[in-house]
């Protein structure tokens, strides 16, 4: 197979950072939500998955995706609104 079709480096590329606080730190959840829903609306969740430990759907995140959801609506981001109901199924 030519070279030109080989992607070695696929798996060793660059993380993205999406800038969680500790994973023992109380606020960890409710970040990870906010990661979750945010990478979901750039079609990215596979590494927010990997990043967070947490998984889409999650019902451990459940009450933090409601009130991003609710804060979504009230500041019309029908986007966010949206994927946190879709995350909520």
């Amino acid at each position: 197979m030519s070279r030109a079709f080989v992607n070695e480096d696929a798996a060793g590329g660059p993380r993205k950072d999406f800038h969680l606080p500790a994973r023992d730190d109380p606020g960890y959840a409710a970040a990870a939500a906010s990661v979750l829903l945010e990478a979901a609306r750039g079609g990215d969740t596979a590494s927010a998955e990997d990043a967070t430990g947490y998984r889409w759907g999650d019902p451990a995140l459940a009450a933090y995706v409601k009130q991003i959801g609710r804060d979504a609506e009230k500041g019309g981001d029908d986007r966010l609104a949206q994927l946190a109901k879709r995350f909520l199924r």
